[in-house]
């Protein structure tokens, strides 16, 4: 079969085409053939084994969002059958409850082999049936970034009618939390670098937008926008440059979830700001398999469509991951395996 694989040494000249055999599945497990991947920012840290030794070992299949087909079932598999479409999730250990070690660290794209492979063998726990309206690129989006706006606004904090939600950015995460937060009633606040991009985002449903290029201390306009009393949930995809500007209009008690280092990942913003204000600074990292599934319900009940910015050919991948780095893309991007 196909691969990409990272080979010989860390780095992206190392990620290189490759083939591998094609695997076969044992008791429990299932064999999936895949359609479709899509990118993350985590998949650009990969490579350069930007999370140390729990990046995994060499040669390594990156890529963790993805959907295939069930072509072939171990002894004693119930929970799916031949044919069913299905997305690999994310950590193939968290089936529910809290997070923990062994939980956290049993996930795809490394140390797990990726999506980046013609077929994948897992276990069937690790696999949740996808919405058949979805477009295997659009299906694709949902083990990473989906459950992960998802976890943040339904999982790690409850989202209400009326509440105050800034998100911020026009990637894969950000859009889906604008979505999912309209669905739930909130008043959503989005911020962009480009008005281009406010412009697709206000037909999103955003309701307010600020270009923090134009305004830089976007935190004072933002905590505007609420009456000056200060948003309920920040969705923190920036990290370094961007937690300040939050911490300034987040209300007293108020939640912050912590999803992204786009920015940067070092700490500087004042804390005290989280402690007298009683702030709660909340880490997301995806989620669990139950909450994939109330996911996928929901978005069968309402047909949310995930926004697709450009597809690349299964050989593509470099490119792919290059116009991900540029920050060029408005929604996910996806490889096709057909081609």
């Amino acid at each position: 079969m196909r691969v990409f694989q990272i080979e010989n040494e860390w780095g992206f000249d190392n990620l290189r085409l490759s083939t591998r055999p094609d695997p076969s599945p044992g008791p429990g497990q299932v064999l999936v053939r895949t359609k479709a991947s899509s990118v993350n920012f985590r998949d650009l840290v990969v490579p350069e084994r930007g999370y140390g030794s729990f990046t995994g070992n060499l040669p390594l299949i990156p890529l963790s969002d993805g959907v295939g087909e069930v072509v072939q079932v171990g002894a004693g598999v119930s929970r799916v059958s031949v044919g069913d479409r299905v997305c690999p999730l994310f950590f193939q250990d968290w089936i529910s409850g809290e997070p923990d070690l062994a939980r956290l660290t049993a996930s795809l794209g490394g140390p797990i082999d990726g999506t980046m492979a013609e077929f994948m063998c897992l276990s069937e726990q690790g696999v949740s049936k996808v919405p058949s309206y979805l477009s295997d690129e659009q299906a694709a989006c949902l083990p990473c970034a989906a459950l992960t706006a998802w976890s943040a606004l339904a999982g790690c904090s409850t989202t209400r009618p009326g509440d105050r939600v800034l998100v911020q950015g026009s990637g894969g995460v950000a859009l889906f939390a604008l979505q999912f937060a309209k669905l739930m009633g909130a008043h959503v606040t989005v911020i962009s670098s480009s008005d281009a991009k406010i412009e697709r985002l206000r037909a999103m449903g955003a309701d307010a937008t600020i270009n923090y290029r134009e305004v830089p201390e976007w935190g004072r306009a933002a905590r505007e926008i609420t009456g000056g009393r200060g948003f309920d949930h920040i969705l923190e995809l920036g990290g370094e440059k961007t937690l300040p500007q939050s911490l300034r209009c987040i209300r007293p008690g108020g939640v912050l979830s912590m999803i992204g280092v786009l920015s940067g990942s070092s700490l500087s913003a004042p804390l005290g700001q989280v402690v007298t204000r009683q702030v709660r600074l909340q880490g997301v990292t995806v989620g669990h398999r139950d909450g994939f599934e109330a996911m996928v319900r929901m978005l069968e009940q309402h047909r949310v469509e995930p926004v697709i910015d450009k597809v690349f050919a299964f050989a593509e991948l470099k490119e792919a991951m290059g116009y991900l780095k540029s920050g060029a893309q408005f929604g996910k991007i996806c490889i096709s395996h057909a081609n």
